[in-house]
């Protein structure tokens, strides 16, 4: 894609970059990029080469206004606003690691995008807020439950039923962010921390993801039992094999994603 899509992708060896390219619109998404951004994941669930995925914005001011608000009344019913495709479903829902780089604003959708990869990380000017009730509504991509699960119910109330911005360093303390890195440093970081992920077996960091989400949404018990059973499925895999061959051969191992 060129520098003036509103939608980058780029792939360097195992890790994508996926840039969210409108800064004079505070990187806001129109339904138009809710489409590409469907389809870039879509690639980076196909690919066998992908291992790791960076999201992140264009400059320094905004990783991700949310939805273009201009762009909403669009939709004739509120069934079809309701049915609308979802860039945050899209991120949630991608197979490989995600990693978010925020730069600035992360507001509404734009926090619902953060939330919706496994890593964040948050330059120190990044700002997080969960502003609709200021527009008359609510987050419908995640926010309550990502803002509960991540930051505790007093905290997410704080953000929902006021909409006010919270900075970097108090999200980090809350739990929203892992790192706050200065403004310069954000994206290398990110992808320091993508390069790590994606020399790991695929496979593995693929099925860890989903013994994540089932540890963050199942009863203790049953997510004990299905950790057991996603280790037992990486265990029988090639890639497998070939870690427990190279740590008797002390070298490393080299990851095909089989």
């Amino acid at each position: 894609m060129s520098q003036d899509d509103e939608l980058l992708f780029e792939v360097t060896g195992h890790v994508a970059v996926i840039t969210l390219n409108r800064p004079h619109k505070l990187n806001a998404v129109t339904p138009a990029m809710a489409k590409a951004v469907e389809a870039a994941i879509a690639e980076v669930d196909a690919s066998d080469t992908i291992r790791c995925v960076v999201i992140t914005g264009t400059g320094e001011k905004a990783f991700c206004a949310g939805s273009d608000i201009s762009t909403l009344d669009q939709y004739q019913t509120p069934w079809e606003f309701r049915n609308r495709g979802d860039y945050c479903d899209a991120v949630r829902l991608c197979r490989k690691p995600t990693i978010a780089a925020i730069n600035g604003y992360a507001l509404g959708g734009g926090l619902e995008t953060a939330m919706s990869c496994d890593i964040r990380i948050a330059s120190a000017n990044a700002r997080f807020a969960a502003p609709e009730i200021k527009l008359g509504w609510i987050g419908g991509g995640g926010m309550a439950a990502g803002l509960v699960h991540s930051i505790g119910a007093s905290n997410a109330a704080l953000m929902i039923l006021t909409g006010d911005t919270i900075d970097a360093e108090t999200c980090r303390q809350w739990g929203l962010v892992s790192e706050v890195v200065a403004p310069g440093e954000l994206l290398t970081r990110a992808r320091a921390v993508a390069e790590v992920i994606a020399s790991r077996a695929p496979i593995a960091a693929e099925t860890a993801k989903l013994n994540l989400k089932a540890a963050h949404a199942m009863p203790y018990e049953k997510a004990v039992e299905y950790e057991r059973d996603l280790q037992t499925i990486c265990f029988a895999t090639a890639d497998a094999a070939e870690g427990r061959a190279a740590f008797a051969e002390k070298r490393t191992p080299v990851f095909r994603r089989r």
